[in-house]
């Protein structure tokens, strides 16, 4: 074997283990601990590994352990954390599940999509897919963090799913296009991954405080009835999607404004 295609080879593997690696479960206010046991069971049978817990309503106890059924490393290295954005941080890619239709309408992906944007993504860096509370789900503040919304589409007629139900679904989508990587990847001479690089959500949420700071300065919002202008611009550019070069140029665009109105 050649060096050059020993070092091929031994990039492919690293690329292989940091995949699931950097896909992140997040469970956000989760009132049972039952349930965090078999989210993680669900979750280890697909080979992921990485669990947060947002602001869980009880701490993961011998309940969890017992239902994990040989999952109890995923609960036992669960990071737990007090807000959303603390997990979402270097998230290249943010996907909140919703059961229910909102005023606001957000970009909508199923499952085997998920997974095939999952797997694509965190070649390059972390991503996550973020699960609400049992009994509401998320709020809509929330799905406006997230680049898209997941719906899985259940029999209209009885579409009742547990939190550990929608976990296993998505993760085993997951599992399926990892495979389906991996074995393109054998095949190919070089990956096809990072073509692009956007960036993480923090960045994105940064862009739009200064967003929000420019147009309230220029009076295009008024502070006292701002209406829908944000969340609607948030739409826009999460539909966008822009990169991390684009980024800079729509900050630099705002910056040269603040510049030239203080002229």
């Amino acid at each position: 074997m050649t060096n050059a295609v020993l070092r091929y080879s031994t990039l492919i593997s690293n690329l292989k283990a940091v995949m699931l690696e950097n896909i992140r479960i997040i469970l956000v206010e989760t009132s049972h601990t039952g349930n965090m046991g078999s989210a993680a069971r669900a979750m280890k049978t697909m080979g992921l590994s990485n669990l947060y817990l947002v602001n869980p309503l009880i701490q993961p106890d011998s309940h969890a352990i017992a239902l994990s059924a040989g999952a109890s490393d995923v609960i036992g290295n669960a990071k737990i954390v007090n807000t959303l954005e603390e997990a979402l941080a270097g998230c290249e890619l943010v996907i909140g599940t919703s059961a229910r239709s909102r005023t606001l309408s957000w970009p909508m992906i199923e499952p085997r999509e998920c997974g095939e944007r999952c797997v694509k993504a965190s070649s390059r860096s972390p991503v996550a897919i973020v699960f609400g509370r049992e009994r509401v789900g998320l709020t809509n503040e929330e799905l406006q963090r997230c680049h898209y919304h997941l719906y899985i589409p259940t029999n209209p007629e009885y579409g009742s799913l547990n939190l550990a139900m929608a976990v296993q679904l998505v993760s085993y989508e997951i599992r399926m296009e990892y495979l389906a990587a991996q074995e393109q990847s054998e095949k190919t001479a070089s990956p096809e991954y990072g073509e692009s690089e956007y960036p993480p959500i923090e960045d994105m949420e940064r862009f739009y405080q200064h967003l929000e700071q420019v147009l309230g300065e220029s009076g295009f919002i008024r502070k006292a009835h701002p209406g829908q202008i944000m969340n609607r611009l948030r739409r826009l550019y999460t539909r966008a999607r822009p990169e991390m070069q684009e980024l800079n140029i729509l900050r630099g665009i705002l910056t040269s404004m603040e510049k030239w109105a203080k002229k």
